[in-house]
């Protein structure tokens, strides 16, 4: 019987937590096909408006050992910038792995920057083992968020528009 694993990852940004935070979990669907041609051929919501539940589906190249992996959003906290999803189908589910979710949050750094905190937990199916694919993963999930860190700051005006004051406040808090 194959036991329950994770692995986590931190990446450091420049970018403001509430930016990076939307433009990499809220609106992914959106900037990933044009922010990762490479990677992400195409990409829609499902079901939903973005909210918990809601199901995405992301259609990959080549670059990819699979071609679509949907998404469920399980959790949302959009002010703590924090979501946690469940893989349902594609990227390995039933050919690899039984389940999978992912737990992302994007805290404030000291420096005005962030840091993105991933955690993986799977569950494999009997007889596999993924150790190459969770390096190989760590390496694309930041390479996404490096994409997204340069778009932000070669567009210092995205995603700048639902900053409030009182994101503002809870980095002071925090700080």
């Amino acid at each position: 019987m194959a036991s329950t694993k994770s692995w986590t990852h931190e990446i450091e940004s420049p970018a403001a937590a509430p930016r990076l935070f939307r433009a990499s979990v809220m609106d992914w669907h959106t900037l990933a096909p044009k922010l990762v041609p490479q990677i992400v051929a195409s990409a829609h919501a499902v079901e939903g408006e973005g909210g918990v539940g809601s199901v995405r589906q992301f259609n990959f190249t080549s670059a990819m050992p699979f071609n679509l992996m949907k998404e469920r959003l399980e959790f949302l906290d959009a002010d703590k910038c924090e979501c946690k999803s469940t893989l349902i189908e594609g990227g390995g589910i039933s050919t690899g792995i039984e389940t999978a979710t992912s737990h992302i949050k994007v805290e404030w750094a000291a420096n005005g920057g962030s840091v993105v905190k991933v955690e993986s937990t799977y569950k494999l199916l009997p007889g596999v083992e993924v150790q190459d694919e969770i390096t190989k993963a760590k390496g694309y999930v930041t390479a996404i968020f490096k994409a997204i860190e340069a778009y932000l700051i070669a567009n210092p005006d995205a995603y700048n528009d639902q900053l409030n004051q009182s994101t503002e406040i809870i980095y002071m808090i925090n700080m």
